[in-house]
């Protein structure tokens, strides 16, 4: 039972984590993104994840003979980008894009210029895509509105609205947006964050811009994208038979040892029993216990590679974020040479297993 809280302590080489984050590697969620070249889907990734310095086809590698993907974070991955490329070329065949996106909890994204009513193209690539029927996430961006008039902007949108539907055979939903007024301002991103949260609540908990209280909430925020990643690679080693009893302890204490360093921290046994010391008394045997009693459900037939799995990870993912958050606080207080009450770690710890419980669902699925 204690040996997976010693992981915490002096994690082994496991070679179990090495399968989980290539699991999780390839079963990122993923924006896939269809438009013409100029439509805005660099504007786009920027907006979503607040780097400025993204440009489409510049760190997209290829991943089909047709698209080219972007991780990001680049270190450590949370969401993916695919770009298709060749639309204008009459032999594109889009199967295996829609393989790969299909397999990862994706969301079509098709993305147009509103003066640009000539959509030949991507009506095409839709078309190809509709036969497949194996899309069922699809939003239309109409990009650049405010460089036409008010009342051209209505027009041009709705045009190639239709032009769209038509194809898809239904209503879709549909945003206008703008990235680039003169005065430096944007239209239509907050609607645009919130649809896409909305498919993918990931984008919400690492593209959150909060009102930092103060410096430890604020230093958490920078580390937030880490400790996301190793939820996510905990999740995964949940996801696969058999490794999760070993893997998600290491998974967690790598996490550990690397919050530590970043906070100047001496990661030791005593700095270890304090720091679980102040999440409760029964905190380290119920921890043991609970990672005990989710393989032995994965390993009963039929449920347990279903249902038993699929909860193992939820709860892997929402407590390694948990936990991340907590050691957090715990470290910031330590560098500074200050205590913090049991009574706010606890806290700490269990808003932070509320808060992330629907992307740890929406994660793991």
């Amino acid at each position: 039972m204690f040996d997976a809280i010693k992981e915490f302590i002096n994690p082994s080489k496991n070679p179990d984590i090495s399968k989980a984050f290539e699991y999780q590697n390839t079963h990122l969620p993923t924006l896939w993104l269809l438009g013409k070249t100029g439509a805005g889907k660099s504007s786009l990734i920027q907006a979503i994840t607040g780097d400025s310095d993204i440009e489409v086809g510049n760190g997209f590698e290829p991943c089909t003979m047709t698209s080219h993907a972007y991780n990001y974070p680049k270190a450590t991955p949370l969401l993916r980008f695919l770009d298709t490329r060749g639309l204008s070329e009459a032999d594109y065949d889009p199967t295996d894009d829609i393989e790969i996106s299909a397999k990862q909890g994706h969301a079509l994204l098709v993305i147009a210029k509103a003066e640009e009513p000539e959509q030949s193209d991507v009506i095409k690539a839709l078309q190809k895509i509709k036969k497949q029927n194996s899309i069922k996430k699809i939003v239309i961006i109409h990009t650049a509105v405010k460089q036409v008039s008010a009342d051209e902007q209505a027009k041009t949108v709705q045009y190639n609205q239709q032009q769209f539907e038509k194809v898809w055979g239904e209503q879709l939903t549909y945003l206008e947006v703008d990235f680039e007024l003169a005065n430096g301002d944007t239209f239509g991103l907050p609607a645009l964050k919130d649809k896409l949260t909305e498919l993918l609540p990931i984008i919400q908990s690492f593209n959150q811009q909060q009102q930092h209280a103060d410096t430890e909430v604020a230093n958490f925020q920078k580390l937030k994208t880490e400790i996301l990643w190793y939820a996510g690679s905990a999740g995964a080693a949940d996801a696969i038979p058999a490794v999760g009893l070993v893997a998600v302890p290491s998974i967690q204490a790598k996490m550990l040892h690397s919050l530590a360093n970043q906070y100047g921290v001496d990661w030791n046994k005593q700095a270890f029993a304090e720091f679980i010391g102040t999440l409760g008394s029964g905190f380290a045997l119920q921890y043991a216990s609970k990672l005990g009693i989710r393989q032995l459900v994965k390993l009963i037939p039929a449920y347990g590679q279903t249902i038993g799995s699929a909860s193992a990870a939820v709860i892997s993912f929402a407590s390694t974020y948990a936990i991340g958050r907590a050691a957090c606080k715990y470290m910031y207080h330590k560098s500074k040479g200050e205590t913090v009450s049991n009574q706010d770690m606890q806290a700490v710890y269990k808003d932070a297993l509320t808060n992330i419980k629907e992307v740890a669902k929406s994660e793991t699925r």
